[in-house]
């Protein structure tokens, strides 16, 4: 109970309907997309993807409106530069998902029922991680310093070139090895479902398996954009649903992304220039105000050039 009184105290007094409404809100919307436009399962085209990319972005924007409307225009070019980077951020996800159902081979149809459950735990994860960390930098405000510095270093390691560090295997998944050791998992799927029975026994199917390794390497993504995010803003309603919104716009972005990840190649190397950017921005708040503005237009402009620079500049073969 102190713990969670504790974050209650790190909050900006906002009234208990703002949470309520939020949460309804993003209830709402999920129930929507599984319960009607997904109600039947089947593979998700370009256009469709797009089409839910742009709804995102616009309920995004619209929210962002709202903000700045209610509580002024520093909250709400937090929430659109916090927004922004999770969205940069969400890239290496898409990139994962890619990696996760070509190893599993799963069929293009399950694909969306599988990330959806995988955005709920996301969202909860990030719920959690962000509203503990607002908490604690409330209280303990030198580990603003730790966050700074591992930016700067995610960002470094990020732009320098090497093979990707991303293992699915699921035999060298310490949560999958867990579950099979209490739980019998099936040895094909059942149209989809998570869960069947089996000779006679009730047993998880491999599809399943796949929605523990997405979660968990969500996980990973999770303490790297938490820091992110805690740079940009120290108002815990501005990270949590700033975070949210990127994230539930994130099956969309997979699906639109999916097969021409490669023509965003410099997309990483801007990514790693605005994490190294905020981690400096951390370290040195002490002693130099960068205002969020001015934030938000590093942000803005590095994205802009590097989606720009993979478009124009030709790859070579």
């Amino acid at each position: 109970m102190l713990p969670f009184l504790a974050v209650l105290d790190a909050m900006p007094p906002l009234p208990a309907w703002a949470w309520l409404a939020f949460f309804g809100f993003i209830t709402a919307m999920l129930a929507l997309d599984l319960g009607v436009f997904q109600r039947q399962a089947h593979e998700v085209k370009m256009h469709e993807a797009l089409r839910w990319c742009v709804v995102w972005f616009t309920l995004a924007l619209a929210f962002n409106g709202l903000i700045w409307w209610w509580r002024g225009p520093v909250p709400a070019q937090e929430f659109l530069a916090a927004y922004l980077v999770e969205l940069c951020l969400s890239i290496d996800n898409v990139f994962v998902f890619i990696l996760v159902f070509s190893y599993f081979k799963v069929a293009p149809r399950w694909q969306h029922r599988v990330l959806f459950w995988g955005i709920i735990g996301a969202v909860v994860m990030r719920a959690i991680f962000i509203l503990v960390g607002v908490s604690v930098l409330a209280r303990f405000h030198w580990i603003i310093y730790i966050f700074g510095a591992f930016l700067v270093y995610t960002g470094i390691k990020m732009a320098l070139p090497g093979k990707d560090e991303v293992d699915v295997n699921p035999d060298h998944n310490i949560a999958v090895r867990l579950f099979r050791r209490f739980f019998p998992v099936a040895p094909n799927n059942d149209h989809g479902h998570f869960f069947t029975f089996h000779e006679g026994r009730r047993m998880a199917t491999p599809l399943f398996i796949v929605l523990i390794v997405i979660e968990t390497t969500d996980l990973v993504f999770a303490l790297d954009s938490l820091p992110a995010v805690l740079a940009i803003t120290r108002d815990g309603f501005i990270a949590l649903t700033s975070n949210i919104f990127a994230i539930l716009g994130l099956r969309s972005l997979y699906f639109a992304l999916n097969g021409i990840m490669q023509l965003f190649r410099y997309l990483k190397i801007g990514l790693a220039l605005i994490l190294s950017f905020i981690g400096v921005k951390m370290l040195i708040e002490h002693w130099v105000d960068i205002s969020i503005a001015v934030s938000l237009g590093v942000i803005a402009g590095v994205l802009a050039t590097s989606v720009l620079a993979s478009i124009l500049i030709p790859e070579k073969k």
